[in-house]
């Protein structure tokens, strides 16, 4: 295969100032949950994108001093040389396949509160942390910017020492940054040289520039990543200051890495911005700087790509989702084979691994976070080791990523759709306009099972046990789902609620399939992930009257780990729902539903024409305990096992389900090595700083 001629723009080489790309994919610094604390998995996730292609591969954060403890965040650090071999693992593995590699330095300033180091936090000015928890960021005077300074070179040097191509200065995300900090002025109080004036507030970030060109600009190039915009009006970083702040400063950085502020609006969800977003706040930058420009939105068409380059917007493609969702991705453009990208879905799944300091994951590639652990390869799989044929019954998200990679092993495989089309609940979810960009998930699977000679595929198939029987499969897959519940049984709720009548009750099944109330709805969310809040939007948008009901403090409140949370807030309001927290349900009657305050118990009774409950599922087992049922008779047709994946087995997101269609394909007829199962890096301190051994 051969790259399509229009696509070859993006296989040219860039300068960087003295460095030079092998092409125009570029891996943005981004936060994975592994850094320091998972370090293996780290090195070999950067690793498989460099192999994939990506020209430049960064780090994410990494905080350069102890004032700047992103505690409990797992991130990077190089507070001292006791912290080089961490970095020197993941330099070495993206060297090897000819990649760039690049370090984001980075003082956060009053956005951490150090709770490992528990050093006051330093500010531009004296003010509360942003972590909320009653402490106070100490502002800095004069010697502390000198301090600062230093810290920043010394790190530069470092950065350079372990090899480094690519050194950052950041200033973007918001008020994550102390350098962005200084720059904006409801932060910045100041009255000397450093406040003020824009040209006062820019002075610190110039003179970090500057210092860290004259430590390492001869041998790395130096980037600066900076937020062109908060989308706050005067009250933020806006065009005007923006504008002013590249002209000052065009010719000093290396590279320009440009975005949107704050990190929700630059990584923002597919339910409210598409691909290439960020082109009417970042355009400008190109035109006030001969130094190349790097920027983000959520790029998977290679089309847009070649176009932000042809038009002048960028010089380099820049990613973070796109680059998790397929390591691949440049590999499959220089190939030709564009069509087989595994597109981001912009779900945010991969963020909730900095939140919740964990090794992240992705919903479209289960390998992501596996690399090292379990050593997972998105695009290498070990062979079948037997002729056997497999069995899935089933075509969600589970069902099809089990296919697809027993495909790939070389299996042959049937799977039976009891419906008329492929794709199970995420055919049913992307129904609603705001999630339709996930059905990339089903859409991927089916277009790249649709060439595979080893795969038959049956839809408007139900099967008992009897006909799964007499096909004579000798593995069988069970991936039939599930389905909401009706009881109330939630998070909050661990037994049925009362109700007089289930005339008004609707299930989230009967929204996507059209069957859906109309009037006044109460939507019950104690799921708090993101249905409950699509499903009120749903019904909001087509003119009913929406009530959203929780018992959490929060509408959707686990979705302040996929940075969807203040856009759902704001999308809900615009559209007039009202939204009542701290209280469940209490009784559902004719006419009426009844919540109580989770603290008092005080009710109050709602008029209301149904109410749609997003609480928990059951699993739809019924085959598979028919199967067990005759286990007496798996012999007599060459049946050898039955297994429950996905939802079946146990309801969980779409991320999960893919997961283990994807981990059950790889482990069948696979040993189970239970020594692997939870492979640790504890040794990784105690064996790191051996002579020569960088493990």
């Amino acid at each position: 295969m051969k790259t399509e001629t229009n696509h070859k723009i993006l296989f040219e080489h860039v300068k960087i100032g003295p460095k030079t790309t092998k092409n125009r994919f570029y891996q943005v610094p981004h936060c994975n949950g592994m850094g320091h604390r998972w370090p293996r998995s780290m090195a070999e996730m950067r690793s498989v994108k460099a192999e994939g292609g990506w020209g430049v591969v960064c780090t994410e954060e990494c905080s350069i001093h102890p004032t700047s403890d992103l505690t409990p965040a797992t991130l990077m650090r190089l507070w001292d040389d006791s912290d080089l071999p961490v970095h020197e693992l993941m330099i070495n593995k993206v060297h090897e396949h000819g990649a760039l590699a690049g370090v984001q330095l980075v003082h956060n300033g009053q956005s951490v509160s150090n709770y490992l180091t528990r050093m006051p936090a330093l500010a531009p000015s004296a003010a509360p942390t942003e972590a909320s928890n009653s402490t106070q960021a100490r502002g800095m005077d004069k010697a502390d910017i000198k301090e600062l300074r230093r810290w920043f070179r010394e790190a530069a040097l470092r950065s350079r020492r372990a090899g480094y191509d690519i050194v950052y200065v950041y200033a973007a995300h918001g008020i994550m940054t102390l350098l962005f900090q200084f720059l904006l002025k409801r932060f910045n109080q100041r009255t000397d040289e450093y406040g003020g004036s824009l040209t006062n507030r820019v002075r610190l970030l110039r003179e970090v520039l500057e210092d860290t060109k004259d430590a390492v600009g001869h041998d790395c190039a130096v980037a600066l990543r900076f937020a062109v915009d908060e989308l706050l009006g005067e009250d933020g970083m806006n065009v005007a200051e923006a504008q002013d702040i590249v002209g000052s400063l065009a010719e000093v950085p290396d590279l320009w890495d440009v975005n949107v502020a704050d990190w929700g609006n630059d990584s923002l969800p597919s339910r409210f911005g598409s691909e290439g977003s960020q082109e009417e706040y970042i355009k400008f930058v190109k035109q006030m700087t001969t130094k190349p420009v790097v920027g983000v939105g959520r790029f998977t068409s290679p089309d847009t790509m070649v176009s932000q380059v042809k038009r002048g917007v960028l010089d380099l493609i820049g990613a973070a989702r796109p680059s998790i969702a397929d390591p691949y991705l440049p590999t499959k453009i220089l190939e030709g084979r564009s069509d087989e990208i595994r597109e981001c879905i912009g779900c945010n799944m991969c963020t909730s691994g900095d939140f919740i300091a964990y090794p992240m994951r992705c919903t479209q590639n289960p390998t992501m976070g596996e690399e090292w652990r379990k050593g997972w390869h998105p695009e290498k799989i070990s062979k079948a080791t037997s002729n056997d044929k497999v069995l899935v019954v089933g075509s969600g998200p589970s069902g099809l990523e089990a296919t697809l990679a027993l495909s790939n092993r070389g299996y042959d495989v049937t799977m039976a759709e009891a419906k008329t089309e492929l794709g199970g609940r995420v055919l049913q979810e992307t129904k609603l306009k705001a999630l339709s960009e996930w059905k990339r998930v089903s859409d991927h699977r089916t277009y790249m099972l649709s060439s595979r000679g080893n795969v038959q595929t049956f839809v408007d198939s139900p099967l008992s046990a009897e006909d799964i029987l007499e096909l004579g499969c000798n593995h069988v897959a069970i991936a039939t789902g599930s389905k909401w519940r009706t009881d109330f049984v939630g998070a909050h709720h661990r037994k049925p609620v009362s109700t007089s009548t289930t005339n008004m009750i609707y299930t989230p099944e009967d929204v996507f399939d059209g069957r859906q109330p109309s009037g006044k709805i109460v939507v019950y969310d104690d799921d708090h992930y993101y249905l409950g809040s699509a499903i009120a939007e749903h019904l909001a948008e087509a003119g009913n009257e929406v009530v959203l009901v929780t018992p959490d403090a929060d509408i959707a409140s686990w979705t302040h780990n996929t940075l969807e949370n203040s856009h759902i807030q704001t999308r809900l309001r615009e559209l007039g729902v009202k939204i009542i927290t701290h209280h469940a349900a209490k009784s559902v009657d004719e006419g009426s539903v009844t919540i109580e305050c989770v603290y008092i118990g005080t009710e109050t009774r709602i008029e209301a024409n149904a109410i749609v409950p997003v609480t928990s599922r059951h699993s739809i087992d019924g085959l598979y305990n028919e199967l067990l049922e005759m286990s007496d008779q798996w012999l007599d047709h060459n049946v050898k096992s039955v297994t429950r994946i996905g939802d079946c087995y146990a309801p969980g997101t779409i991320a999960m389900a893919v997961y283990s269609g994807h981990e059950y394909a790889r482990n069948l007829e696979v040993p189970v090595d239970h020594n692997a199962l939870l492979k640790r890096e504890n040794d990784f301190e105690i064996h790191k700083f051996k002579e020569g051994n960088l493990l």
